[in-house]
Parts: C-alpha cells; sequence; structure tokens
C-alpha cells in the first residue's frame, strides 16, 4: 500500500529509490505482474492494479479451504513443542497489539499462520496460500488499521491454538472459519471507504437489461 493501487510506476524511477540498476526492478515487476499486483500497459508504462473485491473473495475462498484442513491436522498431529511455539507467538502478538506498525503486526501474524501448517506438517499448504493471499494482503492492511482491531485478531488465534491444544480439530476448523470471515465483514466498508482503490464492479447483463 505504499504503492496506491492504479498509480503508474516507473522502472527507472523505482531504481533510483531503491539504489540498484533497472535489471532487478524489471524482475521485480515481472513477479508483481505473475501475483496480480501490477499490470503492463504497452506504451504507458506498468501500473499497480486496483484491488479486485472477486479476487479478494476467490483468495479467501482457497484460504478457507486449505487452512481449515490444516487445523484439524494440527488439532490431530501438535507437538509440545509447536505448542510452545504457538503460545510464544501469540505472546508477541500480544505484545505488538499497541505497536504503531501495521506492517509489524501482520509480519506476526503471517508467522502464526506458517507456525500452523507446520504444526499440521503442510508447509508446502502455507507456500500454496502465499501464491493466492497478495490479493487479500493489500485489503488486510486496510482492514487491520481500520476495521478490525488487533486485540480481535489475537483473540481469534488464542481460540484456534485453544482447540489445537484440546486436540478438538472440530473447534479448531469452525474458529478457522470464523477468523477468515472477517475479511467478508469488512470488505464492503472498505470498499465504501476507498472506491478509488478499487476496481469497479462489473455489470451485470440482467443489470444492464434492466437500467
Amino acid at each position: 500500500m505504499q504503492l496506491a493501487p492504479g498509480e503508474m510506476l516507473s522502472e527507472q524511477d523505482l531504481a533510483r529509490r531503491f539504489g540498484v540498476s533497472r535489471s532487478p526492478v524489471r524482475e521485480a515487476l515481472i513477479k508483481l505482474s505473475e501475483a496480480g499486483l501490477v499490470r503492463v500497459l504497452p506504451q504507458r508504462g506498468t501500473q499497480v492494479v486496483k484491488i479486485s473485491r472477486a479476487g479478494v473473495e476467490n483468495a479467501r475462498f482457497i484460504r478457507e479451504a486449505v487452512e481449515t484442513a490444516v487445523v484439524r491436522e494440527a488439532a490431530l498431529k501438535a507437538s509440545p513443542s509447536m505448542l510452545a511455539e504457538l503460545n510464544a507467538s501469540l505472546t508477541r502478538q500480544r505484545r505488538a497489539q499497541r505497536s504503531k506498525s501495521t506492517e509489524d503486526f501482520l509480519a506476526l501474524d503471517e508467522e502464526f499462520h506458517r507456525l500452523l501448517a507446520e504444526a499440521a506438517g503442510r508447509l508446502a499448504a502455507w507456500e500454496m496460500i502465499e501464491d493466492v493471499k497478495p490479493q487479500m494482503d493489500r485489503v488486510r492492511f486496510l482492514d487491520m488499521t481500520q476495521a478490525t482491531p488487533r486485540h480481535v485478531v489475537v483473540a481469534q488465534h488464542e481460540i484456534i491454538v485453544g482447540a489445537i491444544r484440546d486436540g478438538n480439530p472440530s473447534a479448531a476448523q469452525k474458529a478457522m472459519q470464523e477468523h477468515l470471515s472477517e475479511i467478508l465483514r469488512s470488505l464492503p466498508e472498505m470498499q465504501v471507504q476507498h472506491p478509488d482503490l478499487f476496481e469497479p464492479e462489473p455489470t451485470t447483463l440482467s443489470a444492464a437489461l434492466s437500467a
């Protein structure tokens, strides 16, 4: 979100900003294009893609399918050492609740979800999530600063760990579903508050005919 959705990017300006040659900038833009975060406009340059509500919802759907399966297995497999790591992660999150840095708190959030995959013995699942979650990350940044208080996120994480500690896969799955549904509640509000950051909603055929 330091580069706003819709902003035009220049390889030369980015190279100057980061103190590197244009070659690594070009490679980075290719990776960002593959992740669906920028698009190349012939003869115009590279543009930061605006947030797609459908893209965010699809990414969340995939995360729920994968991460509910992950926590079910974590509830059955988590070792005492992994539970200790999850509890240590919760402690770091509690300490960071009042930090001014949203980036730092989101990094701890990602650490927690990665630890869940490790506890389940499914790190490959987290690697797959990393491919789709960029569509959610920008909204999560807005959400974390405006809609969902950090203490709510930490409380939801505590419930997930509690279910894993109790060896209750159904409760762990339910808690994860509730946690990942948070973005669905805040997404419409974010879209209203920041219409310039979102792609326009596509007009359906039925809506066009009734207009």
